[in-house]
């Protein structure tokens, strides 16, 4: 999977990373440190931008869709960022997660910051300053839909590559259960693919419900269903 890069602790449009195929590569060498990055955890939907969001998806090579379009070097294709937006603002739950940018990207070596005290008093600062939303960048997501009364659903929950494996995921999908379990929901599902089973079980999830319930997909469109397709068609001329 590709590595996010960061120029000035800003981020790299997505459209420029997606036609530059080799940046992908290149950040995907990129060492992450072994110090415990600094997080922000936010349930507020007004912290998350848009824009990284997508960048986060495409990062971390998924897709909203069940059945995505794949490129042939395996890139899932890029979330409609109206419809990410729908999806949010209809959202029951929403945490992001935050961390500083020198986490990700690469370091300057020690040997050239040690000539320059303004460098090592902007460095210092930079440190010491707590991450947050406005300072921070978004390395992972993860939502909730549910009826506010009986069930909910949990989708989408990433964490960007370079820091997986170091409890941010479960971080997520924990705050998630505290907030639908706090409001009395504990009917909760997870969409999840074959390679997030084992997550999601760390997680306190099981495939067997006890009651031999399964998660059916509705896989057919509606130019396949010619009766729906004939009935769709006579709606819009009443209209």
């Amino acid at each position: 999977m590709a590595v996010a890069t960061a120029v000035g602790g800003s981020y790299i449009p997505y459209e420029f990373r997606r036609s530059v195929p080799s940046l992908s590569k290149i950040a995907a060498q990129i060492k992450p440190t072994t110090i415990a990055p600094p997080l922000f955890i936010s349930t507020n939907v007004k912290h998350v931008n848009l824009h990284h969001l997508r960048d986060l998806y495409a990062i971390c090579n998924h897709s909203c869709h069940r059945y995505p379009t794949v490129d042939s070097d395996g890139r899932v294709d890029p979330v409609d960022i109206l419809k990410l937006q729908t999806a949010l603002s209809h959202s029951s739950v929403v945490v992001s997660v935050f961390t500083k940018p020198e986490f990700l990207a690469p370091q300057p070596s020690t040997a050239s910051k040690s000539g320059n005290s303004v460098g090592i008093g902007g460095d210092w600062i930079r440190r010491v300053t707590p991450v947050n939303p406005e300072n921070g960048w978004l390395i992972g997501f993860g939502r909730a839909v549910s009826d506010l009364g009986l069930t909910a659903s949990i989708y989408d929950v990433i964490v960007h590559p370079a820091l997986q494996g170091r409890g941010i995921g479960k971080k997520i999908v924990n705050r998630i259960l505290r907030i639908l379990t706090h409001r009395d929901i504990y009917d909760i599902s997870a969409l999840c693919t074959e390679k997030q089973r084992l997550f999601f079980s760390k997680c306190g999830f099981e495939d067997n419900d006890g009651m031999g319930s399964i998660t059916m997909m509705y896989t057919r469109s509606v130019k396949g269903c010619p009766e729906d397709e004939k009935m769709i068609r006579a709606n819009k001329k009443q209209l």
